[in-house]
């Protein structure tokens, strides 16, 4: 008899080579498993590139041989394979569905646009979790950018508790959600240190943890546009490695040796098996900045993870945005010519090749500094702010491209429509501008009392040579 259950326990062992309860097969809890994700719209390439992805909320494996997915009752998707403790299971329509990540299962799945009511049963018949459970319009997800429906909590139920991908790939599959959130306030961010880079320029982009619990390793793909930028190196941070000693293997290389995806990962591989917790840098990117100027792109995280020894840690990954900047030029061709008002003088130019955000434009005050008039978003810029005939006013014209600026673009000009000394603008010079002018005798541009346009000879002074402006052309007036 002993002989027979030896006989047995050894066969099993060979049938079960990683141990008989390696795997949990018998009936699950409700939302053990999750449908966690559902890309019923597709994709941009096609639309039967659908997919499902499941969640396992337990810290056991699960087998899901015999499981299966109700389609609104009429179809069954029948599943198998297993899912990690704490990781996700993707089921593809096709290889291709999801182009960056392996399936796990690929059946042929056929999603409804106009909605499906999806359960998911375990191998003893019992419903596990229940999506869209009315059957009619999906509860998150767009078929026009064809964004997955993404689940917020995975261990609630019911139709407020979807949302609609907010990430740039339209997707999160096998990793968090992008509506999802780490009750344990859990974070991986990435942070730039230039937001606005200009074309050549270098970048660094940082990965930090925080308000994390015994982290023991993590495994990030750090997803950019390679047409903007140029991946050049990767260096390990101080957080794993406590403050930089060598307890960690660090990795970190393009897929398959192409621009577009970086694979990061690092394990600490001290004899004694445990995490670090806080907060810290797990690593640093450096890219270069190489085209698509004015272009605005995301660096963002997806099929990652955070481990502990013993299983996945929940985590929210939050991606930056960048907007590639050019250099701003200078403007061409700056010429000034009278307003059409009297008093006023007119700047064209015409725009950089570049292109501009804005334009600057400055004037050279009394005392030789120059002040800025205002702003102009097109090529003319109408100045009227106290011009005095036959004075030579010199301005600058400066581009400014997101937050670069040109060198200024001078140019001079002036307004020959009036009679100099004529400060009150009555068209004759007589007493009363005369009197003006004693009231303010001595006066200079730093005086709170100072009038500019009785300073005729625009030195910052109302003196003598103003009293000369006068005399010169007493009694004169202008007719136009």
């Amino acid at each position: 008899m002993k002989k027979r259950v030896l006989s047995l326990l050894l066969l099993i062992l060979l049938i079960y080579p990683n141990g008989f309860w390696a795997y949990q097969t018998a009936s699950a809890s409700s939302l053990d498993v999750v449908i966690n994700e559902v890309a019923w719209a597709g994709s941009l390439d096609s639309s039967s590139d659908e997919w499902i992805e499941l969640k396992n909320n337990t810290d056991t494996t699960m087998d899901l041989t015999g499981w299966s997915i109700s389609d609104d009752g009429t179809s069954t998707y029948t599943l198998s394979g297993v899912i990690p403790a704490n990781g996700y299971f993707l089921i593809e329509s096709n290889e291709n569905a999801v182009s960056t990540i392996t399936a796990d299962l690929v059946i042929s799945l056929s999603l409804a646009n106009t909605g499906d009511s999806l359960i998911l049963l375990d191998s003893s018949g019992n419903t596990i979790d229940t999506v869209n459970a009315s059957g009619g319009m999906w509860v998150g997800g767009d078929n026009t950018t064809k964004a997955t429906m993404e689940r917020i909590d995975s261990e609630l139920s019911g139709d407020s508790n979807f949302g609609t991908c907010v990430t740039g790939i339209l997707g999160t599959p096998k990793s968090l959600n992008s509506v999802s959130f780490s009750e344990t306030g859990t974070k991986v961010n990435l942070t730039v240190s230039n937001p606005t880079p200009t074309i050549g320029e270098t970048i660094t982009v940082t990965a930090t943890v925080s308000d994390v619990d015994e982290l023991f390793s993590y495994g990030l793909d750090i997803n950019y546009d390679p047409t903007i930028l140029d991946y050049q190196s990767s260096a390990k941070g101080t957080f794993l490695s406590e403050s930089g000693s060598a307890t960690t293997s660090f990795n970190a290389e393009l897929e398959d040796g192409t621009e577009g995806i970086l694979v990061v990962g690092e394990a600490r591989t001290a004899t004694e098996k445990t995490g670090i917790s806080g907060d810290g840098t797990l690593f640093t990117i450096i890219f270069t900045v190489i085209d698509n100027v004015g272009e605005e792109s995301e660096i963002t995280i997806s099929d990652s993870f955070l481990s502990n020894t013993a299983s996945d840690i929940e985590a929210n990954f939050n991606s930056v945005s960048i907007e590639m900047m050019a250099d701003a030029s200078q403007v061409g061709d700056a010429q000034i010519e009278e307003g059409t008002e009297r008093y006023s003088l007119n700047l064209t130019w015409t725009a950089p090749s570049g292109g501009a955000s804005l334009y600057r434009i400055l004037r050279m005050n009394q005392e030789g500094d120059f002040e800025e008039l205002g702003t102009a978003t097109g090529t003319t810029y109408t100045d009227n702010s106290d011009i005095i005939p036959d004075v030579a006013y010199t301005y600058q014209i400066i581009t400014v491209l997101g937050g670069s600026e040109s060198t200024p673009t001078t140019v001079e000009g002036s307004d020959s429509r009036g009679v100099k000394g004529d400060n009150n603008r009555s068209d004759r010079i007589d007493g009363r501008d005369l009197d003006s002018l004693a009231k303010h005798f001595g006066e200079t541009y730093s005086d709170s009392a100072y009038e500019a346009l009785i300073d005729t000879t625009y030195d910052g002074n109302i003196d003598g040579s103003d009293l000369i402006d006068i005399g010169i052309n007493w009694a004169a007036t202008y007719g136009g």
